[in-house]
């Protein structure tokens, strides 16, 4: 199985990854990086008319680009734990039914920003990695992991076994998010805009803690919390 990617940066760090199966292109296209990594690579290249990339991006902004790669690969819990053992303090992100792929994906870039080792998703009610989260990520989804879980209890479970404390975002929550230590190992759960946490996860959290704000919306959006909180785990864990 394969899938499309589109968008200039997405298509350029995935051939840079040497991912790209093949290109489709507008006659006019005349982005250079791209297409020196094009005849570099040899990669077969297909002019196409503008509405024929329309269709394959589904209405998304291709910027006159588009390639196929393999479907996403999943890294699995005991690899991601493996691979953020090489981290100062281990990070992981949870995201508990996450359904925009626009949220996913700036998750993705925040993540690669603040040096997060990676993210878990669940299988189900909750998007999947696709085109538009890679469009979206600007390239990150090269660089952060994605796991995809059946139930995050138990994933918790095992990753508090292996000596993660897990922290919680919910606006019910007494403690402030910069009232927390983050130098230890942590995975940071964020919810939904709409539903939130599901108790289950909020039960099993070690801390459940808030942003403080002082506007009249009660949230914020999932992809500006995620990256608020990883802002404050990166200046708490190296700021001097």
């Amino acid at each position: 199985m394969a899938q499309y990617i589109y968008g200039r940066n997405t298509v350029l760090s995935a051939l840079k990854g040497h991912k790209v199966k093949s290109i489709y292109i507008c006659d006019n296209f005349s982005f250079e990086p791209i297409l020196n990594e094009i005849r570099e690579q040899g990669i077969e290249t297909k002019i196409v008319h503008k509405r024929d990339l329309d269709k394959l991006a589904n209405g998304g902004n291709h910027q006159s680009v588009i390639g196929l790669i393999e479907d996403y690969k999943y890294i699995t819990l005991k690899d991601l734990m493996e691979k953020a053992k090489k981290s100062q303090y281990p990070l992981i992100v949870i995201l508990d039914e996450i359904k925009d792929p626009h949220n996913l994906g700036a998750i993705m870039r925040s993540c690669d920003a603040f040096g997060a080792d990676g993210i878990i998703i669940k299988r189900n009610r909750q998007v999947t990695v696709n085109s538009t989260v890679a469009k979206t990520s600007t390239g990150a989804i090269d660089y952060v992991p994605v796991c995809m879980v059946t139930n995050l209890v138990q994933t918790i479970n095992s990753l508090k076994a292996n000596g993660y404390w897990v922290v919680s975002s919910d606006a019910s929550a007494k403690l402030l998010y910069d009232q927390v230590s983050y130098k230890i190992p942590i995975a940071l759960v964020i919810g939904s805009e709409g539903e939130g946490i599901s108790q289950l996860v909020l039960k099993n959290s070690d801390f459940v803690t808030k942003i403080e704000m002082i506007g009249h919306v009660n949230s914020l959006n999932a992809s500006v919390a995620t990256a608020v909180y990883l802002a404050q785990i990166y200046r708490d864990r190296f700021s001097s």
